[in-house]
């Protein structure tokens, strides 16, 4: 499977450039700290689903459970970030996030069905 076709996979690049943009607002006594750990986390979901489609279906299902982890951490470094007033309630990367999750979900429900 190509993982560069699948649709969760762009959409989690998508992320990646949306978290870059929105984390370079950050103060700059965050560059290695939150903003360092919410781009970390945000390369996680797409490096993951890449390095997962390599493997054979059930290996796969463990490295998209990764991405899913990721998320969660990322979604909630967000929080953290909007909570310190660092970004503001930006719905849409919320959405982007949620998107990404249902995608991810979906895929690893395929994958146990096949």
């Amino acid at each position: 499977m190509d993982y560069k076709e699948l649709d969760v996979w762009k959409r989690s690049i998508g992320l990646v450039k949306n978290i870059y943009e929105i984390s370079s607002k950050f103060p700059k006594e965050e560059i290695y700290g939150l903003a360092a750990q919410i781009r970390r986390a945000a390369i996680s979901v797409p490096s993951n689903i890449a390095e997962g489609s390599a493997r054979e279906d059930k290996e796969f299902i463990q490295f998209l459970n990764i991405s899913l982890g990721s998320l969660s951490e990322l979604e909630t470094q967000l929080i953290i970030a909007y909570e310190l007033s660092y970004v503001d309630n930006n719905k849409g990367i919320f959405q982007n996030i949620t998107d990404v999750r249902k995608l991810l979900l979906g895929l690893r429900k395929h994958l146990k069905t096949k």
